[in-house]
This record gives C-alpha cells, sequence and structure tokens, in this order.
C-alpha cells in the first residue's frame, strides 16, 4: 500500500511537472485570451464567456474546449397578469463544448432551469455563435 502512494504521488508530481513546462509556450503580444458567445436556449437567448475549460488544440488554428460558461440567461418570464415574475436577465452558469476555428467560435451549452411549482427541473441544449479573441 505504501508503495502505491508514493507512486501516486510521483505520477502526480511528474504530471505537475509536466504543466509547468506547457505554461512557458505562452504567446508574446497576446494580452488576453476569451470567448464570447450570443446563442439560443430554452426560447430565449444566452450571453456567455467561456470559463474554466479543457482545451484541445486540433490545429495550428482550431481548438476545442469543455467547461464551464458563465452566462446571463435573457428571457421574458411568461406568468398570468400581477403575479410575481423573475427578472429577464438572470445570471447562469452552464456546462458545455465549445469549437473553435480561427476566431469563429460554435457552441453546445447546456443550462438547468430549476422546479418551479408547475414543472420539473430539466436540463435546456442550446446553440450559439461567437468570437475569439
Amino acid at each position: 500500500m505504501l508503495i502505491i502512494k508514493h507512486l501516486l504521488v510521483l505520477f502526480l508530481l511528474l504530471c505537475i511537472s509536466h504543466g509547468l513546462q506547457a505554461q512557458e509556450k505562452t504567446v508574446k503580444g497576446s494580452l488576453f485570451e476569451g470567448v464570447v458567445v450570443a446563442g439560443y436556449v430554452d426560447q430565449g437567448s444566452y450571453l456567455t464567456c467561456t470559463g474554466p475549460a479543457i482545451k484541445y488544440n486540433c490545429a495550428p488554428k482550431a481548438s476545442i474546449l469543455l467547461g464551464l460558461l458563465p452566462s446571463l440567461k435573457i428571457k421574458e418570464d411568461k406568468v398570468e397578469e400581477a403575479k410575481p415574475r423573475n427578472s429577464w436577465v438572470t445570471p447562469t452558469l452552464g456546462f458545455g463544448i465549445t469549437a473553435v476555428l480561427k476566431h469563429i467560435a460554435i457552441q453546445l451549452p447546456a443550462f438547468y432551469t430549476a422546479k418551479t411549482s408547475t414543472a420539473d427541473g430539466k436540463w435546456k441544449l442550446g446553440i450559439g455563435v461567437g468570437y475569439k479573441f
């Protein structure tokens, strides 16, 4: 059991050192990198930026990101007259995949809609197009 623990620690140190070497290969002159996407989900729209993600570079100017999507959902709450309504812009956190080719991004997000008194909570899929800075 002690040998397995030592091998696990050695493996983790190897992964960390490999990650540190990868960080040295940064692009000079780039102030920041990010993707902004607007799209459609659940009979409304959303505006999102890519958050923490796992990124795979497919080609020199193409990549795929799988991760969290901090977002603003824009949707009018359809309720009866004189009933309380939600705000038409709500912050939310989504999860999804983003494909980037040069500066064009295509995103397939999933957002969770919480349970209400009339509907069950569900994951809603969407689609969006954006721009990579």
